[in-house]
């Protein structure tokens, strides 16, 4: 179900998977050269010190629906709560049993403290954020038809326990009318829902069906590089993107470090920024909160107001802290695959006050996207000394944020390395896509380069 980071099978959208047993490549070398803090280039290239200084996540939950997140990992020592076990007895332990490692270096990029190596350890982008912990079946528990229903029970018991964001870096299921309610749920009660595209771009021309599922905040990743990533699932379901390449984060690996990538890290990105401009903002309804979002992302720097790669651009929570703008209505939706999905209209818009224009196709669970040969290049910021640092900036003033942690140090616990990760559940059958194929009419083409500077 992960898709996260490095193993066979894994459903995680974002390469985090850490088991090494379960790892579908070598574990790279452990790494003592650099202190784990500067190897989490993509807390520097989003300015992360200086958002700090406004937002840390405090008071928000975010529920992360995955293999289970252990509270006694020392970057996540606090930041955990009693959540829900929708695992099958077979499976040991509840939901503060990480079975695969993965659901705890979800919660590490979300909201990791530090606190490892007496205060060195790796920091998430919210670090004061609470993480609901869902622990969902393994791909061997239960069939893939009986995946989406476990999504549906998750999502609602988030959403009843108080979540605001749901974090779903799994991947896996069928569309189903119980899948799509949940998330209509999830939305009138005032969450947000973000998942995963997935990690098989080179295979399969769709994303997962839950970040496929309209009202569902679909994210891929870009590296470092700041162009789509190339395992990342594309097309007309895209919704955001973020940071989801060499990943250093707390885990449930022997170390309690990794290093992945894949969009299951994106996902837990996104939901990260949500959780920062939530906390800045509380008194926001969903939809405002995620309206800024859009409104002050690195779009695609190919003029158009998205694409299939990067969907709407790379989120930036730093200019989203700074200068937010009017959030808009409170009760409207700003994403055009809900009303696409209520009246079928073939091309439903935003509204004015949402400042992003219509996706190019709405959300379709029963469709298969038809990806492009070509490298996308999804780059949405300017790199400044080979890094992204410019990540979250953009034409719009810097806000002063600084929030200071002590100067790393070398860190002598290895940092265990994982590749991206695949789905952990058979993918389903989808029929061809009505939808014209990159760089055709109707469609955007993903040249994925976004605007932006600091």
């Amino acid at each position: 179900m992960r898709i996260t980071s490095t193993r066979h099978g894994s459903h995680r959208a974002a390469a985090s998977a850490i088991l090494s047993l379960l790892l579908v490549g070598t574990a790279g070398a452990p790494a003592y050269a650099e202190s784990i803090r500067q190897q989490q280039w993509f807390l520097d290239a989003m300015k992360a010190e200086e958002m700090w200084q406004t937002s840390t996540g405090k008071g928000i939950t975010v529920a992360v629906v995955d293999t289970g997140v252990d509270p006694d990992n020392p970057d996540l020592k606090g930041r955990v709560l009693d959540g829900k076990d929708f695992a099958p007895s077979s499976r040991a332990g509840d939901e503060h049993t990480d079975y695969d490692g993965h659901g705890t270096g979800m919660a590490g990029l979300i909201a990791g403290t530090g606190a490892l190596e007496s205060g060195n350890g790796a920091l998430g982008l919210a670090p004061d954020a609470d993480i609901l912990p869902v622990r969902m079946p393994d791909d061997g528990d239960v069939s893939p038809f009986e995946v989406s229903a476990y999504f549906s029970k998750s999502i609602r018991y988030a959403v009843d326990s108080g979540a605001q964001v749901i974090n779903v870096s799994m991947g896996g299921g069928i569309k189903s009318p119980e899948l799509t309610e949940a998330v209509r749920y999830a939305l009138d009660k005032g969450s947000l829902v973000f998942a995963a595209t997935g990690n098989d771009a080179d295979k399969q021309h769709h994303v997962n069906p839950l970040a496929a599922t309209p009202g569902v905040i679909a994210v891929a990743a870009v590296g470092k590089n700041l162009r789509r990533a190339s395992w990342s699932q594309y097309g007309p379901e895209v919704d955001v993107s973020a940071p989801g390449e060499d990943m250093v984060h707390a885990c449930g690996s022997e170390t309690g470090l990794c290093k992945t990538s894949g969009t299951s890290d994106a996902t837990a990105i996104a939901s990260a920024s949500a959780a920062l401009i939530w906390s800045k903002h509380p008194t926001w309804t969903n939809n405002q909160v995620l309206r800024v979002m859009l409104n002050t992302i690195g779009a695609p720097t190919d003029g158009a107001k998205r694409n299939d790669s990067i969907g709407y651009g790379i989120v930036r929570p730093r200019i989203a802290l700074q200068n937010p703008g009017d959030p808009g209505p409170a009760d409207e939706y700003p994403l055009p695959d809900l009303a696409a999905a209520a009246s079928a209209s073939p091309s439903p818009e935003l509204s004015a006050t949402d400042g992003a224009d219509s996706r190019a196709q709405e959300k379709n669970t029963e469709t298969e996207t038809t990806a492009s040969t070509s490298q996308d290049n999804s780059m949405v910021w300017i790199v400044l000394g080979g890094i992204a640092a410019a990540l979250l900036g953009g034409t719009i003033t810097a806000f002063v944020v600084v929030r200071k942690h002590r100067a790393p140090k070398a860190v002598p616990s290895p940092v265990t390395t994982y590749p991206p990760g695949q789905l952990q559940y058979p993918a389903p059958h989808y029929p061809p896509s009505p939808y014209s194929p990159p760089n055709a009419p109707g469609h955007h083409a993903p040249t994925d380069r976004g605007t932006g500077s600091t």
